[in-house]
């Protein structure tokens, strides 16, 4: 074997423990490198649909926030609207003043409705309607609905209690929005899922991926010593071949 070409492979040992890697360059495995780059774009894919599903939990969370606030809200109406139904003790004047307070609320529900934001986006408004979380390394994923919590949407924007009015009309509206709570609760539940569905594909992916291109060290070094020994021996043998011949070369000057 020539010196350069042990020179190569001690050069190429040098590189693989100093990278940690097997495969450097296509010429070291070159199937084995498409492999692994193949893997690695999974392993990416399957961390960014992570912080995809991280995202998508602290929406909901924001979003369930705001909804509880609706449903506080739809509940001190329904309150209100109760003592508003007992005409033996209130007068005009008392409901007037029952609805001031409704009308309060109202205005509460309708901010929160339109003005909850994530990440720039209003969630409540029925503006978003379904919101696409993208979970796996191919963009795959499912749709999540966003609830509309505005007032016409839950059907309380002319409610009057000065007026003639159905306790049942709030009733609907706070189903409506349990219903929207009880359906983020189940959409974040399933992300909780996916999560740990994509940490564990992640782990098993990158581990496949390990063992096609990472290094062998016991091995990397076991294969610089003997190269290291080999050019050596080579230097020494090249060495003596010189010696040899500059003896000749005398012997022929004495001749």
């Amino acid at each position: 074997m020539a010196i350069s070409s042990i020179s190569n492979q001690l050069y190429n040992n040098y590189q693989s423990l100093a990278s940690g890697k097997r495969i450097n360059s296509a010429a070291d495995d070159a199937a084995g490198l498409a492999i692994a780059q193949e893997l690695q774009k999974q392993v990416n894919g399957y961390d960014a649909g992570s912080r995809n599903v991280g995202t998508s939990q602290d929406m909901l969370k924001v979003a369930d926030g705001a909804l509880s606030t609706i449903s506080d809200s739809l509940q001190r109406m329904r309150e209100l609207s109760l003592q508003a139904s007992n005409t033996a003790i209130y007068s005009p004047g008392d409901i007037n003043s029952i609805q001031q307070e409704i009308e309060q609320l109202k205005q509460s529900i309708a901010g929160t409705a339109s003005q909850t934001q994530f990440n720039g986006k209003n969630i409540l408004d029925g503006s978003m309607g379904n919101s696409h979380v993208a979970t796996g390394p191919g963009s795959q994923g499912f749709d999540i609905q966003m609830p509309n919590a505005v007032l016409e949407s839950l059907g309380i924007a002319d409610y009057d209690v000065t007026k003639d009015f159905d306790i049942s009309t709030l009733d609907a509206a706070l189903d409506k929005v349990n219903s929207a709570r009880s359906s983020l609760g189940a959409s974040s539940n399933t992300l909780d899922y996916v999560l740990e569905y994509n940490a564990n594909a992640s782990y098993n992916t990158t581990a496949a991926q390990s063992r096609i291109e990472d290094l062998d060290y016991p091995q990397a070094v076991s294969e610089l010593k003997k190269n290291q020994l080999l050019q050596t021996f080579q230097l020494m043998m090249q060495r003596r071949q010189l010696e040899n011949e500059n003896g000749r070369v005398l012997q022929l000057y004495r001749s």
